[in-house]
């Protein structure tokens, strides 16, 4: 069992940055790919990054405004986004999964966290 705990959601204006963070509480942390999605209201889930090792992959559409990276010391996970604009407002949430290499599908990853709401105002 994976427990996951995302933080450093809130309300931001379209151009600023934001980062969050997701913290796992297991020992082979190191050994799991890591992944963002997110989901808007009325939309379905999207994949947004996903890190397995120290080799990122990213959505087309978020390409070059948001980077992932993990601290296998401290068992985190950490999603820079930049350049937000409003569309990108949803609930963000932290996933993990044993796939060994990263992917965006979504039944690859057993664990979720709660989500934490990003909202982009105009």
């Amino acid at each position: 069992q994976v427990q996951l705990v995302e933080s450093g959601g809130g309300l931001v204006q379209a151009g600023d940055s934001m980062r969050l963070s997701c913290t796992a509480s297991r020992r082979s942390f190191t050994y799991l790919t890591m992944g963002w999605f997110r989901q808007a209201p009325g939309k379905e889930r999207e994949f947004v990054a996903a890190i397995s090792g120290g080799y990122p992959y990213y959505a087309d559409s978020l390409k070059g405004r948001v980077t992932i990276s993990r601290d296998n010391a401290k068992n985190t996970v950490t999603l820079q986004m930049n350049s937000l604009k409003p569309e990108d407002t949803a609930v963000y949430y932290c996933a993990a999964g044993p796939s060994t290499t990263p992917t965006m599908a979504v039944k690859m990853y057993d664990y979720w966290g709660q989500g934490t709401q990003v909202t982009v105002s105009s």
